[in-house]
């Protein structure tokens, strides 16, 4: 009980390292961009006299230490700052990018889990046959390609062609829920590459949990075959593949600017996007504190997730 404890205490430690690097990280990136509000402002003819005077009233002009320390306290108090292009609260841009995002993420993963798990079990209980040679084929296939281009082609076939699901999610706001059809085809995109990664990560680790010597003990001692393969084999299977899917939430949460943009989504990545070509630097600067403790966060559960699932593994780790 000790050593689990004592784990914990480490990861716990790492992940509030792994939080501070991250900050500090952001800042760090974020100065080293060329331009800033002052310069998007200035327009195509920029005037330096004009720059100097906006840069001075936004405050852009002050040391970066100033700053840092500004905006560090800022965040100790849940403060992300104020959007220079517009003065609202960049928690504002924030929660209006959220609640799309996070409901895409949320219905890729489940759908996520069951499809990739059960495609995984299903090619190691067929290993060698046709239906894993397929499986395995498909999923090398499908991972391929793009997201962009595999975007493109749902839209063309089935949005285009067919007419069965809408292009994009223009006009409909950001409550995409009272909308599913707009959701059908970004999902779609979003689960193409994961469930491939999943559905081989979980074969993998079946085949191995399978041929593993307590699964023939168990079965000696007169265990039923669904027991041994789905209470002792597949958790053990999963150990791996837990930290493969902390990775895709955190992608599908931070790295769903294509899919946004292709669909016309009115999510984090959108709002990504806009801060970037306006030079907004604190909403890049919020947006990508909050990317970076979703992944610091993601990877602390799916740690603690693995011990639960392979306890020996997770401790030695």
């Amino acid at each position: 009980m000790s050593g689990l404890r004592s784990w914990i205490a480490r990861r716990l430690l790492l992940g509030v390292a792994q939080t501070v690097a991250v900050v500090l990280l952001v800042f760090v990136l974020t100065e080293a961009l060329p331009g800033d509000a002052a310069v998007a402002f200035a327009g195509d003819q920029p005037d330096p006299e004009r720059i100097a005077a906006v840069r001075e009233a936004m405050g852009l002009d002050r040391p970066a230490h100033i700053r840092l320390g500004e905006w560090v306290g800022g965040l100790l108090h849940g403060d992300f700052g104020t959007s220079l292009a517009s003065g609202r609260p960049v928690s504002g841009f924030l929660a209006d990018g959220f609640g799309p995002t996070v409901l895409l993420a949320t219905v890729t993963v489940l759908l996520l889990v069951p499809v990739g798990v059960g495609l995984g079990v299903l090619a190691a209980r067929r290993e060698g046959r046709f239906t894993d040679r397929l499986i395995s084929s498909a999923t090398l296939g499908v991972y391929a390609v793009p997201e962009f281009a595999l975007g493109v082609l749902l839209v063309t076939v089935f949005a285009l062609r067919l007419g069965w699901f809408p292009p994009t999610a223009v006009g409909y706001g950001t409550d995409l829920l009272a909308h599913p059809a707009a959701l059908v085809l970004p999902v779609l995109v979003l689960l193409a590459r994961p469930v491939c990664s999943l559905s081989r990560l979980v074969r993998a680790g079946m085949i191995d949990a399978l041929a593993a010597p307590y699964t023939a003990h168990a079965q000696r001692y007169g265990i039923p075959g669904f027991r041994v393969r789905y209470a002792h084999a597949l958790p053990n299977a999963l150990a791996p593949a837990t930290q493969q899917l902390a990775r895709t939430v955190d992608w599908l949460l931070c790295g769903v600017v294509v899919v946004e943009a292709l669909f016309v989504i009115p999510g984090l990545g959108t709002v990504l996007m806009n801060a970037v070509a306006d030079r907004d630097i604190p909403v890049v600067q919020g947006l990508a504190v909050v990317f970076g403790l979703a992944t610091v966060v993601l990877n602390l559960g799916a740690d603690l997730v693995t011990h639960r699932l392979a306890p020996r593994s997770g401790v030695a780790a």
